[in-house]
């Protein structure tokens, strides 16, 4: 597996020591048992978080003296709780936490414990109740070896029927193994048949985000699609591949279906943009916007981020566009909008499908590793400190476009407006599938051919991907060499 780069590719050369941290008084020891981890979560959202300015309790004069900053910290004794309570902005959606930096680092990688089942859900109209509609089957996982598929339903879980107050412990629950209630789809309704299916999670299922890649002509128009479901540089050549694979065979029009998407790698993103659009690395992609302590200390150069012309060490050979067709649903997010916004500069984006997710801040994962600013750098496990392993993950900042447009938080609206129909959600890269088939109806010019009426449109309530440990997180892994400290 390739590692995973923090937000800059360092080396950080800190000016700070473990005995003058943020220069409070009397501090207490960063070894204590009782709130050790408190206390990493407190100095690194000092520093790093985004909204640091915005948070009382985390001004830099909050804490006169030790006494008063102990109790605080003592305040909640489950880190997480402290967390969530005393230390996110009322406007944070995103920031997270989990108790083993490991869990969390590999599930940015694409790893996790699943059976492999990516499915979305719904509530019932004018009801508590709640079901689920399968978008996907990652392959060589245990679903995969079942009898289901893209487009089933269901409505309960090992007999009991899902709704609002139970979906969560239903199927999110630490259980490895839980039995489907199957249904159809009857008059407009969805309704429980007689069919079980038994899924277990394994671990480690590793999921190549790179779904589907294919061309194929329509009146003489050489179109290439892809389903990419998550921004993991781990499959950085995968997707160099597609990309690759699709310029040979010849195509001038692209759709790209990132309904699936939940984010990830803010390279990654930048990298697929360039095979895209163009390799001119003097092209802006982004620029950083941090918080004041941070913005400060970083050049011109280390905030804004260019176009590439490598994956790795092979030349990106662009696919030269000048337009792009991109499939959303409600479940798109961060770098999926990223690509989005930061492609709009440059070219004509036909955006087709639901409003986006509005995730437009990027994070980073912070561990306790003092003498490295607290950013988790994969050689350096040894110094992460063997008494607390929990990890955060705090939104950092902001990306802007070249156009300086970063203001998303509601969602990108889409041109053509199509949501998914859980009545009819077809085969994925079939040309019959209702958002790829509208698509290339734009693309080939054909009008009033085939009706797009959505009879039944998914309200995504939630999904599967919400509740894995990577969710819908842009991770800032742009590289640079830098100068931080904390002051």
């Amino acid at each position: 597996m390739k590692k995973l780069i923090p937000i800059f590719i360092l080396l950080f050369m800190l000016s700070c020591s473990k005995d003058n941290e943020l220069d409070i008084p009397g501090t207490i020891n960063p070894n204590s048992d009782q709130v050790q981890t408190q206390d990493f979560m407190w100095k690194a959202m000092n520093f790093w978080y985004f909204w640091q300015a915005d948070v009382t309790d985390l001004a830099d004069d909050r804490f006169q003296d030790s006494e008063t900053y102990t109790a605080f910290l003592a305040s909640e004794s489950d880190p997480g709780a402290f967390f969530d309570n005393k230390l996110l902005f009322t406007e944070d959606r995103f920031s997270f936490y989990n108790e083993d930096y490991r869990v969390l680092t590999q599930s940015l990688a694409g790893i996790s414990k699943s059976n492999g089942l990516e499915f979305g859900l719904v509530r019932k109209r004018d009801s508590e109740d709640v079901f689920g509609y399968v978008r996907y089957i990652i392959p060589n996982s245990d679903a995969a070896t079942k009898t289901i598929k893209r487009g089933d339903l269901f409505t309960g879980v090992n007999g009991q029927t899902l709704n609002i107050n139970n979906y969560i412990s239903l199927l999110f629950s630490d259980n490895d193994t839980y039995t489907l209630n199957m249904a159809d789809f009857v008059n407009n309704d969805v309704v429980q048949n007689d069919v079980e299916v038994t899924l277990t999670k394994q671990e480690a299922l590793a999921e190549n985000p790179v779904f589907l890649a294919k061309s194929f002509e329509i009146n003489g128009i050489k179109i290439g699609y892809l389903m990419y479901n998550q921004f993991t540089n781990e499959y950085d050549d995968d997707l160099y591949d597609a990309i690759a694979d699709l310029k040979i065979a010849g195509i001038s029009e692209f759709i790209i279906d990132l309904r699936y998407n939940p984010g990830g790698s803010v390279n990654t993103t930048r990298l697929l943009a360039s095979m895209i659009y163009d390799t001119n690395t003097s092209n802006l992609f982004l620029r950083k916007r941090y918080n004041d302590k941070v913005q400060v200390q970083l050049s011109t150069s280390q905030l804004e981020v260019y176009f590439a012309d490598k994956v790795g060490s092979r030349t990106i050979t662009s696919l030269d566009l000048s337009k792009l067709y991109v499939l959303t649903s409600a479940s798109s997010a961060s770098a999926s909008e990223l690509l989005i916004n930061s492609l709009e500069p440059y070219i004509d984006v036909v955006h087709i499908g639901d409003v986006t997710r509005g995730k437009n801040e990027f994070s980073t994962t912070l561990v306790d590793d003092r003498d490295n600013s607290y950013l988790y750098t994969p050689s350096r496990t040894n110094n992460i400190n063997s008494n607390n392993e929990w990890a955060i993950q705090p939104l950092l900042g902001r990306n802007e476009n070249a156009d300086g447009f970063s203001d998303f938080t509601s969602g990108l609206v889409p041109d053509i407006e199509l949501k998914e129909d859980y009545g009819n959600l077809g085969i994925i890269g079939d040309i019959d599938e209702p958002l790829l088939a509208r698509a290339l109806q734009e693309i080939i010019g054909a009008t009033g051919k085939r009706d797009f009426t959505v009879k039944n449109p998914i309200e995504l309530l939630s999904s599967s991907k919400m509740y894995s440990p990577f969710k819908d997180k842009m991770i800032d892994d742009t590289h640079y060499n830098s100068t931080v400290s904390f002051q």
